[in-house]
């Protein structure tokens, strides 16, 4: 009689060795546990900060943009870019993105840029800062500061 080579066999586990520490059911409870609370967070947080301002006029107050703003809030908080670049989806969706110019001096200007689906605030990026938004917002971002 032939023995199949398919047959599968489960090794021994010896009740002697503990469970590596990784392996235990707290921890992994644990990690599992802060791995949702920060995906919950992900999507919560943003849904607070709008719900209390959901008219974004602390915001627009501020001259700061946040995700689910209209064109025309963004008009208002920060006022009308340099230049605005349409393009549309193979699914035509309409796309924009709006580029402000910040001038630090005649020879150093740094941008901003705004996207737009639809005409509502999906993102946005700023040139020259590794944070999402500038540190200090001038009372009129959207001109140049005079030399003086």
């Amino acid at each position: 009689m032939e023995q199949n080579s398919f047959a599968t066999t489960t090794p021994a586990v010896s009740s002697d060795e503990p469970t590596p520490f990784i392996r235990q059911r707290p921890v992994r409870l644990t990690i599992y546990a802060g791995l949702v609370l920060f995906v919950v967070l992900m999507v919560v947080w943003p849904l607070i900060a709008q719900l209390r301002d959901p008219n974004f006029e602390k915001h627009i107050a501020e001259h700061r943009v946040m995700v689910g703003m209209s064109k025309e809030q963004v008009l208002q908080s920060w006022g009308g870019p340099q230049t605005i670049n349409t393009t549309f989806t193979k699914d035509g969706i309409r796309q924009e993105e709006w580029i402000y110019e910040d001038w630090e001096s005649t020879s150093v200007v740094k941008h901003r840029y705004l996207y737009f689906e639809e005409g509502s605030l999906i993102g946005g990026w700023f040139q020259g800062s590794g944070e999402r938004l500038p540190t200090k917002t001038p009372s009129n971002p959207h001109t140049p500061k005079s030399q003086g």
